[in-house]
């Protein structure tokens, strides 16, 4: 019996995930890394950290469960998007740190374009809006900052690429450099019609085509391991950033399918089959899958921190010990006490884009207390998610049930203030690791571990549902106190701010 072994690389840690043929997790490890923040605004990863720390996951799940490569039918990849590497294809060593997607430090050169009129370009060929969020600005910030990039880039010596293209030049000892559409659609730099690096958007930033990585579908066979990574080499077969890979994990075969992941971040993803929609609620276009040549495409709604607010509580504030502990603690309180955390660290994504926004805690009395501030955190993630959830059914019409996934969707206190807030059914299955999941179907597939969608669609996923229970008169109140908060936190940071 062979299995198939996910690399699930995030913004704070890495993981491995070995599932059987039947979706259950066989083994697993996880690993945090470094966050580095050298200024205000900015957030860094040291890309080795991010290898090394991939490997070690790897090679300690596959021990546990007492693997070896030839027990492995095919490693599927889904990564953080966005976050941008740049490297010397000679030496294999970055040019300096990962500048992680959170990061603000092109916001200036992003208000820069917008004032060329350039919004409209960018929109209609990346379905995306002009956003420090995406890598197109963050290679040009690369390339005019570090010293002799841009020289060596135009010599052909520098390559980009995304964490998943990172993982796959590393994996197939500098063999591969490619990376899949899902991935490709996130740079700001990738025509989703055309399917192509656009020429015209890379002239725009000046960005040298020959850094671009080769794109590929996101399932079917990519590259194969260095056979001394594992003991022998094993095919990687599926590649999608992790918001579509948990779409795909989430089984949203079919279009109108919903699904939210609630993660670092919180990202809401809706099926739209063949068309690529167009948004009039400030949500993105996205490529959700290509296989065989075949591209599905789906709207995304971005909530830069959701699961971030928890590590805040945690790290800075000091208010718990454990994510576990804000189940108990919110539920100590029968409500917030008018308590809003809108936690707007690095501004505010979809619907509001506004990079200059910054966190803010209203409604505070003498009253207020602990138990209240990390119930408000909590909530915070569900309004936002209320936001996009309703941004998204001005675009498609009204939508269904929700499916839930990602780590903090284990806390039921969430999940049911979720349904509450927004009125709708939440679903979460008995794995909330969609993104690992959905790799694991990618690279299935493209082996012919899966036989088709049909097969995985089949597989139980054990769901647990949430039932809306809170009056439409409340649930009003609620969000018009949201929304005064949410405002109170616009442009806190003006654009002309380097942050350095």
């Amino acid at each position: 019996m062979k299995y198939i072994m996910s690399l699930d690389q995030g913004t704070t840690s890495s993981r491995a995930v070995i599932f059987d043929r039947n979706a259950n997790v066989i083994s697993s490890a996880q690993k945090e890394f470094e966050q580095y923040f050298p200024g205000n605004g900015y957030v860094e990863h040291d890309p080795e950290e991010i290898w090394e720390s991939q490997l070690e996951v790897c090679r300690y799940a596959m021990k546990k469960a007492g693997l070896a490569a030839s027990d492995i039918a095919a490693i599927g990849i889904t990564n953080q998007r966005e976050t941008t590497i740049v490297w010397d294809k000679n030496t294999g060593r970055p040019v300096c740190n990962a500048i992680v997607w959170q990061c603000r430090r092109t916001a200036p050169m992003c208000e820069s374009l917008v004032e060329r009129g350039l919004v409209d370009i960018f929109s209609r060929k990346t379905g995306l809006l002009i956003d420090p969020y995406f890598s197109a600005t963050k290679i040009k910030w690369i390339l005019d900052n570090v010293d002799g990039a841009r020289e060596r880039a135009e010599k052909g010596d520098l390559l980009f690429g995304t964490v998943d293209c990172w993982l796959m030049w590393k994996l197939s000892g500098g063999k591969a450099h490619v990376t899949d559409m899902t991935n490709a659609s996130r740079t700001m730099l990738f025509n989703i019609h055309t399917l192509e690096w656009d020429k015209e958007l890379l002239e725009l930033l000046d960005i040298p085509a020959c850094m671009m990585p080769e794109t590929v579908d996101s399932s079917g066979h990519i590259c194969d391991t260095d056979p001394e990574l594992f003991g022998g080499s094993i095919p990687v077969c599926g590649c999608a950033g992790d918001q579509q890979a948990a779409l795909f994990g989430q089984r949203c075969f079919e279009k109108g399918d919903v699904k939210n992941t609630y993660g670092t971040g919180a990202f809401m993803l809706v099926n739209t089959g063949s068309e690529a929609a167009v948004s009039t609620g400030g949500l993105l276009t996205t490529i959700a899958w290509s296989i065989g040549g075949k591209v599905t495409y789906a709207l995304e709604g971005s909530v830069f921190i959701a699961g971030a607010v928890v590590k805040w509580l945690r790290d800075e504030l000091e208010m718990i010990k454990t994510a576990a502990e804000t189940e108990r603690i919110a539920l100590s309180v029968p409500d917030s006490c008018g308590v809003y955390v809108v936690p707007a660290f690095v501004g505010l994504g979809a619907p509001y884009w506004d990079s200059g926004a910054r966190g803010v805690i209203t409604g505070l009395t003498r009253a207020s207390g602990r138990a209240h501030i990390v119930r408000a955190a909590l909530e915070s993630i569900a309004y936002q998610v209320c936001d996009v959830m309703k941004a998204m059914e001005k675009d498609t019409g009204s939508i269904g049930a929700v499916k839930a996934d990602g780590g903090a969707s284990s806390n039921n206190f969430l999940m049911q203030f979720q349904a509450d807030i927004s009125g709708k059914t939440v679903i979460r299955p008995k794995i909330v690791e969609s993104t690992a999941l959905g790799a694991c179907f990618l690279a299935g597939l493209g082996c012919g571990y899966f036989e088709s969608i049909a097969d995985i669609a089949a597989i139980d996923n054990g769901a647990v549902s949430f039932e809306p229970d809170m009056d439409a008169e409340k649930r009003t109140e609620l969000m018009e106190g949201w929304h005064d908060a949410v405002v109170r936190s616009f442009s806190f940071v003006k654009q002309d701010e380097s942050g350095e």
